[in-house]
């Protein structure tokens, strides 16, 4: 489609990442920390599809029900949507792709689209966690009814998950966090996108972080593995 080729603002020289990862690896709070403390836009499809959804277009009710099951929403519209967000305005320089690619054929969608804006990809950041450890962030994440602080039974301080309750406040739990639809996304996982490893590992692309244990000691090793510090 020639029409999107001149879309794309121009970009200096700049870092564009992949995060790569099972669902409850910590993709989106690393890449977070990344938007907030290096200035790098933060281009996340989960929370690009769940806006669709609680917005109710179109796209957004085609993806509801897949997301619903644990699936993978089908590699045209995840590639229609990217290719969307990387010509709006406020994508600059440097950017974090969270949750996509997803597939190899995403993975070539993604190649194609970097050589139409000129921007190679520099990374894919692999984080790595054990099975037993994702279980108990996926099931146990909750959000602060009061405050949107994101919190985790299993994980977070006893004080933090009392302050909410105590201040009147609920720990809710996001409709696709039951363990039904989790396991189905980490069977999807291992059959869809750990092959991924191996794409990026053929391209000279991949880095693996240790992605287990504490916030900020991860976000240290992942600024040391982009070669940051």
């Amino acid at each position: 489609d020639h029409r999107d080729l001149h879309s794309f603002p121009t970009r200096r020289s700049s870092d564009l990442i992949v995060l790569l990862g099972a669902p409850g690896s910590g993709k989106g709070t690393q890449a977070k920390k990344l938007m907030s403390e290096r200035n790098i836009s933060h281009i996340s499809t989960g929370d690009m599809l769940r806006l669709a959804v609680s917005s109710g277009t179109k796209l957004g009710m085609q993806a509801k029900n897949i997301m619903e099951t644990g699936q993978l929403v089908p590699d045209d519209i995840m590639a229609g949507i990217i290719r969307e967000r990387l010509s709006e305005d406020d994508i600059k320089n440097d950017f974090v792709l969270d949750g996509f690619p997803r597939t190899e054929n995403q993975a070539l969608d993604l190649e194609k689209l970097l050589i139409e804006i000129k921007q190679p990809l520099d990374f894919a950041i692999l984080m790595d966690v054990d099975s037993d450890v994702l279980l108990k962030r996926l099931t146990g994440r909750r959000t602060c009814s009061l405050t949107g602080k994101l919190l985790n039974i299993y994980f977070s301080p006893q004080l933090e998950l009392d302050a909410c309750l105590n201040a009147g406040g609920e720990l809710l739990q996001r409709e696709d966090d039951n363990e039904a639809t989790i396991s189905s996304r980490l069977n999807v996982y291992h059959d869809q996108t750990e092959p991924l490893i191996e794409f990026y590992c053929s391209r000279n692309l991949l880095k693996t972080l240790d992605a287990d244990g504490e916030v900020q000691d991860i976000y240290t090793r992942l600024l040391a593995t982009l070669g940051y510090v």
